[in-house]
């Protein structure tokens, strides 16, 4: 099969992203601007890409359709480096008058910037919109806060199980079809070539991790009545899939003292190298793999859950676009905003960058048209999750909760419980703060 090789962004970057930019948002919360104008200049920031110009081409013919439909209107674009974003939009969202009216933000900024007053509430217009029912429910969970919608979202990315079909061929082993056969596939793999990992893991990889514990039907964090979140990492079956994720540190398959410090990366880069037989990585790793070593010597299949036929539920990561509550062009912003994030747009973008589209038709289409995408979307639609829609998941992303924990276990420095019971606290901790 021959594939057309597309890059796309790295769900690390946008993690990160939702770290830096949570912390960033605006330390006040005043109402919207009572002004609507309906002519003059709207401004973008859209996050500039590695090889970007694809998607200026897809955004300029949004834009050139949009100018002419509104007269009088012009769209100024402008795309964010990654290394100075942060400060660049901290800056903007303290001073209205340097704002943009409509942004792109990484899925896991939405509950601080809507903390801080940043977003607009789009719920009615978003309710009005007719492709809206189209929208995954997961990609929708990552555009709402408290029940409100607070933007629309742009495009989605998970992850599946990369193998090496040479070395599955070489040593007769089939497409694992549970975890217990991946990690058994695992162990063999490094028994019989003990110069690789079976399959890469890493401490440090809390969204290659986090799959395990909710197929064994564990979660992060339970929501309550009043909103407010607890913990639940040191519940008993998401200590099961802690216990999967960390035994699979270890001499039989991916070594602690090398794989303990290792992150989403690394473990791509082992895989790549050809120096892993598996390994966990995105629809937007492709990239890396055609580049290495491996190229035309692997394949992808959904992650596989505890039992047979089952798919291990994934992280879903990606971006919105959505509308600041400083614009002065509300009307305008929210049908540049649903031009942006719609379904021709994503078709485009698919084609031009390889993002997964958030609309489950659209997606459809998509991995008709690119067979490569089949098991990411297997992925999708089988069910994904999101972390706790709450300010105080930036704050714990960036201590490092969860990679301290399983770094803690994989090096036998404590138990799970009581690596568990510890990052429960910190949680519950960052989140009554």
């Amino acid at each position: 099969m021959k594939w057309t090789v597309r890059t796309a962004v790295p769900l690390t970057a946008l993690a990160l992203a939702g770290t830096l930019l949570a912390g960033c948002a605006p330390s006040t919360s005043g109402g919207g601007p009572h002004e609507d104008d309906k002519s003059g200049t709207l401004r973008v920031w859209l996050f500039r890409e590695v090889g970007n110009k694809p998607k200026e081409r897809v955004v300029d013919g949004v834009v050139r359709r949009f100018e002419k439909r509104h007269e009088g209107v012009r769209v100024d674009v402008q795309y964010i480096p990654v290394d100075s974003r942060a400060e660049k939009i901290k800056g903007a969202l303290n001073d209205p008058s340097s704002a943009p009216d409509v942004i792109e933000y990484g899925n896991t900024d939405t509950a601080g910037y809507v903390e801080n007053g940043g977003l607009a509430d789009v719920s009615a217009e978003f309710a009005d919109w007719p492709e809206a029912r189209d929208v995954d429910p997961t990609a929708k969970k990552s555009v709402t806060v408290g029940g409100k919608i607070y933007g629309a979202p742009l495009f989605v990315g998970v992850r599946a199980l990369y193998y090496r079909t040479d070395v599955f061929g070489d040593l007769g082993i089939e497409k694992p079809r549970t975890l217990g056969e991946v990690a058994s596939a695992a162990r063999k793999i490094r028994a019989e070539r003990p110069g690789m990992y079976g399959l890469a893991v890493g401490g440090a990889y809390t969204y290659g991790a986090l799959p395990f514990i909710w197929a064994h039907g564990g979660s992060l964090a339970e929501k309550k009545r009043d909103g407010t979140f607890v913990s639940a990492v040191d519940g008993a079956r998401a200590k099961r899939g802690i216990s999967a994720y960390t035994g699979l540190f270890g001499y039989d398959n991916c070594p602690a003292a090398k794989c303990a410090e290792m992150g989403g990366n690394e473990n791509v880069e082992a895989f790549a190298a050809g120096k892993a037989g598996m390994v966990v990585a995105g629809d937007f790793n492709r990239q890396a793999m055609e580049d290495g070593k491996v190229k035309g010597e692997y394949d992808v299949v959904p992650l596989p859950g505890t039992e047979r036929g089952s798919i291990a539920p994934a992280f879903a990561g990606g971006n919105n676009v959505g509308v600041l509550k400083s614009s002065s062009h509300r009307t305008l912003a929210v049908a540049l905003m649903r031009d942006l994030a719609g379904k021709a747009t994503q078709r485009r973008l698919f084609d031009a960058m390889g993002f997964l589209p958030t609309f489950t038709d659209t997606r459809e289409e998509a991995a008709k048209k690119e067979p490569f995408v089949e098991p990411f979307v297997e992925t999708l639609d089988a069910g994904t999750e999101f972390v706790p829609a709450t300010p105080a998941w930036a704050e714990i992303d960036a201590g490092l909760v969860l990679p301290s924990m399983f770094q803690q276990i994989a090096g036998d420095k404590r138990s799970v419980d009581d690596a568990a019971s510890e990052a429960a606290r910190k949680m519950d901790k960052a989140f009554v703060e």
